[in-house]
């Protein structure tokens, strides 16, 4: 359920927001608009909102500022830490997408960022069932990660990391579950969400889902 991923980023804790803005240049596109990123989905919130993945908080931040109640909910110690430090007042539980203690607001808006393809394709359709069950009808997922379009797509992604020598990023690639956007749409339209994909960067789209049933 993405635990394995929590040294990873107990050790990316304290550099996490030097390689968002454009530093380690093997992650640069991964991270292209990543302030636009984090505010199209921040935009499209509503109400209470539930965030997984807080890491350093930097998502939190945007939404907090838009006046919307944030419960954080973050599985590394050390993102913990570093979001806490930068914002006293935010509420993080540790947790993840499928374990996470029950919200005890209502929830309107559940968003994440960077995060979603640490799960299995069957963990996420848990996840989305989760959601199905804290979110209102008419309450929405707004996540933004990376997924492939189609195969070819990601063939052209893996050839060109390996072309530019980006050893971490190919390790990345092919260790995470990064799904295709068929996937991801059966996924949710199963769960009782109607979703649209828009393309943000080469890597990462924006995913925004309402519950209808």
């Amino acid at each position: 359920m993405g635990r394995e991923f929590i040294d990873l980023f107990n050790n990316w804790a304290e550099s996490y927001d030097q390689t968002v803005t454009g530093h380690d240049p093997q992650y640069r596109d991964v991270f292209d608009k990543y302030d636009t990123i984090l505010e199209a989905v921040a935009s499209k919130a509503k109400g209470n909102v539930l965030e997984f993945g807080v890491g350093t908080g930097n998502l939190s931040k945007k939404l907090l500022d838009k006046g919307h109640q944030v419960i954080g909910v973050e599985p590394s110690s050390a993102m913990r830490e570093e979001a806490s430090s930068k914002y006293p007042d935010l509420t993080i539980h540790d947790g993840d997408f499928l374990s996470y203690p029950k919200p005890e607001l209502s929830i309107s808006t559940i968003v994440s960022t960077y995060a979603f393809h640490h799960l299995t394709d069957e963990e996420k359709g848990k996840a989305l069932a989760g959601f199905r069950e804290v979110l209102p009808v008419g309450g929405k997922v707004v996540f933004a990660d990376t997924a492939y379009e189609t195969e070819e797509s990601k063939q052209a992604i893996f050839e060109e990391a390996k072309e530019q020598g980006f050893k971490d990023l190919l390790y990345d690639l092919s260790t995470g579950y990064y799904p295709m956007l068929s996937v991801l749409e059966e996924l949710f339209q199963s769960n009782g969400f109607n979703v649209s994909f828009q393309q943000m960067n080469k890597f990462v789209w924006l995913m925004v889902a309402e519950k209808i049933s």
